[in-house]
């Protein structure tokens, strides 16, 4: 069974974010040196598509107790206070308030603080799934400052003087499930 991917317009309604085939995951340097990579494996969304796409929104709730960065010991450490303060702030949440060809804006949530961030976006297209669900595919990333959210521990170290950057790149890859 073959099916057709098309780039065309979303129908307008209500899309279901598939944590089975989405990713939402982030970079950050180590010690200037490397990068070090994680994901969220606990989260859902939904996008509501517009009759008129520009006029659609997206919103998110992710777990920060499911961070994965292939290290138990540094993950447990990003779950305390050090860093996302799980037990205070479970979750990190985003709520767009503008969409565009090629950006979505909206506020992030993370550690009781909220900060508008902006997002490249990029629309991979519409297909129907061999069990005849229809499916839309995207991806989008963008940089964020930690230290805006509150999440401010380091040490002076390393060739960009700090144990773990600032900055830290966030992408994403997501696919949505239109409503029945």
């Amino acid at each position: 069974m073959t099916t057709e991917t098309t780039t065309s317009a979303l129908a307008a309604g209500e899309w279901t974010i598939d944590p089975t085939h989405s990713e939402v995951g982030f970079t950050v340097r180590h010690l200037g040196l490397s990068k070090v990579r994680g994901r969220f494996s606990t989260f859902e969304g939904t996008l509501t598509i517009g009759q008129d796409q520009l006029a659609s929104s997206v919103t998110a709730t992710i777990d920060l107790s499911s961070i994965d960065t292939n290290n138990e010991q540094r993950d447990g450490h990003l779950q305390s206070a050090d860093f996302f303060g799980v037990e205070a702030n479970p979750t990190m949440t985003f709520e767009s308030t503008e969409v565009s060809e090629h950006s979505l804006s909206g506020n992030l949530s993370i550690n009781g603080v909220t900060k508008t961030v902006v997002l490249d976006l990029e629309f991979h297209g519409v297909t129907t799934d061999p069990y005849g669900a229809t499916r839309s595919g995207f991806s989008a990333s963008g940089q964020i400052l930690r230290s805006e959210f509150g999440i401010s521990f380091n040490a002076p170290v390393g060739l960009d003087g700090m144990l773990v950057s600032d900055k830290v790149t966030i992408e994403l890859e997501v696919e949505a499930v239109q409503a029945e």
